[in-house]
């Protein structure tokens, strides 16, 4: 038997103008894309926003219904839109925000572990690329991972079904 560590590596924020400005911007964005949510039933909005190699952004948010299985997260909507509109950009960067009137949100909200698995095949599908990972809470706390196997460190990752 042998017993091994993990160290996950990112680094935390305390104020939005501590980011350079074109992660600032995105943040922005993601708090924009709050806007289109549709969450009538949790009233969890979250937004997110994605920078391509090209510069281009592209946004996503969550989208309820009444059968929960069913919904979809924001972070899920944004890459599925990147891929389907500029299907040979790069993902470089994603921020993700969320917000409601029922309680306040203190830290970060993380990504689902669907929502990270697509990640990892985003990565795949830019031939191993990885991308930033900002994540923002409303009171400006701000975590950004450099790589989304610090995210989902024991991913799915199953290269030989490509081969099928």
């Amino acid at each position: 038997m042998k017993q091994k560590q993990l160290t996950i590596n990112y680094t935390e924020y305390t104020d939005l103008n501590q980011l350079p400005d074109d992660e600032q911007q995105l943040i922005i964005k993601a708090v924009e894309a709050l806007n289109t949510s549709y969450s009538p039933y949790s009233q969890f909005k979250v937004g997110a926003a994605i920078q391509l190699a090209s510069g281009n952004i592209v946004i996503g948010s969550n989208q309820e219904n009444s059968v929960s299985p069913v919904c979809i997260c924001a972070e899920r909507v944004a890459i599925f839109n990147a891929k389907v509109t500029y299907p040979d950009d790069i993902i470089e960067k994603i921020a993700i925000t969320a917000s409601t009137q029922n309680f306040e949100i203190e830290n970060p909200v993380t990504p689902c572990g669907s929502c990270r698995q697509v990640m990892v095949e985003a990565v795949n599908r830019q031939k191993g690329k990885e991308f930033k990972i900002i994540l923002h809470s409303p009171n400006n706390r701000i975590l950004v991972f450099n790589s989304v196997n610090d995210m989902l460190p024991f991913n799915f990752n199953e290269k030989r079904l490509q081969n099928v």
